[in-house]
């Protein structure tokens, strides 16, 4: 019995200074003890005896955006769409939350709208490369449509094209008027080396 224990509490130390010590663990981690009083613990709650034990800290902006960055220089070479943009975009729309879900039903970290995400062949807006390369496609053509002006492409991204040419500029909706100055103000950031 006294073996048992000392097992127990050596798991326990191990655990704890994993936790403590580590900067990348980002998992919650969830435990339950059988009958036999031996304490069990894991990220992943496979069983439903356990229970919520430790709840990670979420991972910063500026860890998405680095967990990101690959994804945003691909897609960004491959549509031809500045990368300070995407992200300003996905920072946004989402905060970088790839399991973001819109009141209005868009998803992932570029809000996708799932006829958009229909449009853009994006069979799973919840994956970040499905995502961001579907949003960057669409935002490539948007600025296309409307010469390469960013405001009103951004607003198009926000609001639809359509209203963009039934306004000849940004819709006046507050939503969108909002929308577009966010997304400046983080394009210029993310620029200037602000992340």
């Amino acid at each position: 019995m006294p073996e048992k224990k000392l097992t127990a509490c050596f798991g326990v130390i191990c655990l704890v200074v994993l936790i403590f010590f580590s900067r990348n663990i980002y998992a919650d981690i969830y435990r339950y003890t059988d009958e036999k009083g031996v304490r069990h613990f894991t990220n992943i709650k496979t069983d439903v005896r356990y229970r919520l034990f430790i709840r990670s800290d979420k991972k910063t902006p500026l860890a998405y955006i680095k967990e990101y960055d690959y994804l945003i220089s691909q897609a960004s070479e491959c549509f031809g769409v500045d990368p300070m943009l995407i992200k300003a975009v996905i920072k946004a729309e989402s905060a970088f939350n790839y399991n973001a879900v819109s009141q209005k039903g868009a998803q992932g970290l570029m809000q996708l709208m799932p006829g958009t995400a229909d449009e853009m062949m994006v069979e799973d807006p919840f994956d970040p490369e499905e995502n961001i390369f579907g949003g960057t496609r669409y935002l490539s053509r948007l600025l296309k449509r409307f010469n390469n002006d960013t405001n009103l492409a951004v607003a198009a991204y926000n609001a639809g094209p359509e209203n963009v040419d039934l306004h000849k500029g940004i819709p006046p909706f507050p939503e969108t008027e909002t929308f577009v100055k966010r997304v400046m103000e983080y394009y210029q950031k993310f620029n200037n080396g602000n992340n």
